[in-house]
């Protein structure tokens, strides 16, 4: 069995959710092993004896609270330079860290690795949606120019095109708290424009390495229901566009979030 060691999934556990475990066999089936931790800011008897289970060493955050927070919590745990910051509801394919590492073997160095991904919803795997297919449309020309930081700004000017929970970073480039955590929803949305100010490859791997679970008590199903995601949304498209075409792109982008409602 091949092993990387110099990379840490990091499964960030919160309250009792139905589908940790099924995440964790995901991660543990991985063609490529490496190291694994459980991180959580709400400790319980569910949580723990899963841990204890697997054999998966749990680190509880008693300091500062929030999803943010939380994931930079769990990246100052790891002691590896790659980490992949795990959303408990969602699945990853067996050959996902193998893709990763096959570019990292190459001498292809990244500031941040992502793939495509399919959704989940009612516990089956669904059609790709137009969503997802403005998402790949977006990264196309990620595939051909990975340094340029302005093709990384375009990719992200018409929405997130990066799916959070399929990233993997280089964490001797991003430092020990690379999430920003000003906004609640489009915290991930913000990351990744901030990253496109450092020197190095966006790697983008057009393959479908993950599934991302849509569900009603999922924390972007209950943003977008109080309706914080299109207020943070609008925020983040002023950083790519003056204020009469931010506002005229969120027409347009209201719809698109519909496909995360059940």
């Amino acid at each position: 069995m091949k092993e990387y060691k110099n990379h840490t999934f990091i499964i960030c556990a919160y309250k009792e959710s139905e589908y940790l475990e099924e995440c964790i066999k995901s991660i543990m089936n991985q063609k490529v092993k490496s190291n694994i931790i459980m991180t959580t800011s709400t400790p319980n008897n569910h949580i723990q004896s899963i841990a204890q289970k697997y054999k998966i060493e749990l680190y509880v955050n008693d300091g500062e609270k929030g999803i943010g927070q939380d994931w930079n919590f769990g990246v100052s745990k790891a002691k590896t330079d790659y980490i992949t910051v795990i959303h408990q509801d969602d699945l990853y394919k067996d050959n996902y860290l193998e893709e990763i590492v096959n570019y990292l073997e190459k001498g292809k160095d990244f500031v941040i690795a992502f793939t495509d991904y399919r959704e989940i919803k009612n516990g089956k795997e669904i059609e790709l949606t137009k969503n997802l297919k403005i998402k790949k449309f977006l990264l196309f020309p990620l595939r051909f120019f990975r340094k340029s930081k302005f093709i990384k700004r375009r990719s992200l000017s018409f929405g997130c095109s990066i799916c959070c929970p399929s990233v993997t970073i280089n964490k001797r480039i991003t430092g020990e708290n690379p999430y920003k955590t000003k906004l609640k929803c489009d915290l991930d949305w913000d990351t990744w424009y901030e990253m496109t100010k450092y020197k190095g490859n966006f790697l983008y791997i057009n393959k479908e390495l993950m599934c991302h679970r849509i569900h009603e008590e999922s924390e972007t199903s209950n943003l977008i229901q109080n309706n914080v995601r299109l207020e943070e949304d609008l925020e983040m498209f002023k950083k790519f566009w003056p204020n009469p075409i931010a506002k005229l792109l969120m027409k347009t982008y209201k719809g698109a979030i519909k496909t995360n409602k059940v």
